[in-house]
């Protein structure tokens, strides 16, 4: 019993290290990758900090309806080598991540505020009864 709890215990690690190989990259280089936040809540409103480091405000996108935010970026990245007049070696990079998730109280969506500084999105969402939705612009 001992040699099937060994083996059963072996089953379990190969797919977890298989998951960890198709996790994305962190933000590197201007990539995009896994988008990390900090979530934290008082009375009126919730503040999200979600890293993203060498992502322009212009190719950020936040959706609010209702109590699911979405937070997507889309990240290029182009280098070039050349050698005389030619290129060389040119290597172009597009990625994309996004990341959702659902909170307790419906937002204002009207009234939320994002704000981009030094690679950190900060958004600012009031709780509000009710619903509706709204694309905010990046400031």
């Amino acid at each position: 019993m001992t040699a099937l709890t060994r083996i059963d215990t072996f089953d379990r690690l190969l797919p977890e290290m298989f998951r960890r190989f198709a996790r994305p990259f962190p933000f590197e280089d201007g990539s995009a990758g896994e988008i990390r936040i900090d979530l934290t809540e008082n009375d009126k409103d919730y503040q999200v900090r979600a890293e993203m480091p060498g992502v322009k405000k212009e190719d950020i996108r936040v959706n609010v309806e209702g109590n699911f935010v979405s937070i997507a970026a889309e990240s290029r990245t182009e280098k070039e080598e050349k050698s005389g007049g030619r290129a060389v070696l040119k290597e172009t990079y597009v990625g994309r991540s996004s990341r959702g998730f659902s909170l307790a109280h419906e937002i204002d969506a009207q009234r939320v505020t994002a704000k981009l500084e030094d690679g950190i999105l900060k958004l600012t969402l009031p709780k509000r009864e009710g619903g509706g939705s709204r694309t905010i612009a990046i400031q």
